[in-house]
């Protein structure tokens, strides 16, 4: 996940790292308050103080590490990101997806996905509230990071390329990757209840897998 944000870094977002063990112990706990607070009340209750009363350390420990608000939110952003995409190395395990056949395995991949988003709603709902103009670190990294997860799914997606109906499988399946993953964070920036009749997480879930199956296949027999 680093070397995708490596690519959006510039000197205005640059943090010196802390070389002490109690200035490091200082700083991961800012990291954390900073996660917290902006999962709780979004980025307008992301400030300075709030992080440092939260933390328990003095502005000193902030501003010796990065020279604004805004290079902070970049770091705490990063902070997060790494954690969640430990969880997305899942998708890395090739042993955990193999003898799946198509529709088993577009089951599992989204299945395992909308998990990884559900476990952290309150993160994704508070990012979705940031537009490009208010933050454009923020917006090239997520820009970054979704490239790179929608590279290793359609990877993934395009193991069963022989046994996918649709005339252009590399393109097919990067469409039914972007269906599913604006579905999930729009119901989760936004509430269920927002375009559709309330569905609970799993039954959604198996509603967007039926239609990439469909979408990927053709229709089941039984469906035709």
């Amino acid at each position: 996940m680093k070397e995708a944000g490596a690519q959006a870094l510039t000197e205005e977002f640059l943090i010196r790292p802390p070389r002490q063990e109690r200035s490091r112990r200082a700083w991961a706990r800012v990291l954390e308050a900073g996660v917290a607070l902006f999962e709780e009340g979004g980025y307008e209750a992301f400030t300075i103080a709030a992080v440092c009363e939260r933390a328990r350390v003095a502005p000193r420990a902030i501003y010796d590490r990065t020279p604004s608000k805004e290079a902070l939110f970049v770091a705490v952003y990063e902070h997060r990101v790494s954690q969640i995409w430990e969880e997305m190395r899942v998708f890395d395990d090739e042993e955990r997806w193999a003898g799946l056949d198509g529709p088993e395995l577009v089951a599992a991949l989204f299945a395992e996905f909308g998990d990884i988003l559900r476990r952290h709603e309150a993160f994704t709902r508070s990012l979705m509230s940031i537009s490009p103009a208010t933050h454009s670190g923020i917006y090239q990294r997520a820009h970054c990071y979704s490239h790179r997860l929608a590279d290793r799914m359609a990877g993934l997606l395009l193991t069963i390329k022989p046994h996918i109906a649709h005339p252009d499988p590399e393109t097919a399946v990067r469409v039914c990757f972007t269906s599913v993953y604006s579905a999930l964070v729009m119901r989760i920036g936004y509430g269920p209840e927002f375009v559709q009749p309330v569905l609970d997480h799993d039954a959604f879930v198996r509603h967007l897998v039926e239609m990439s199956v469909c979408y990927l296949f053709g229709p089941r027999p039984e469906a035709a």
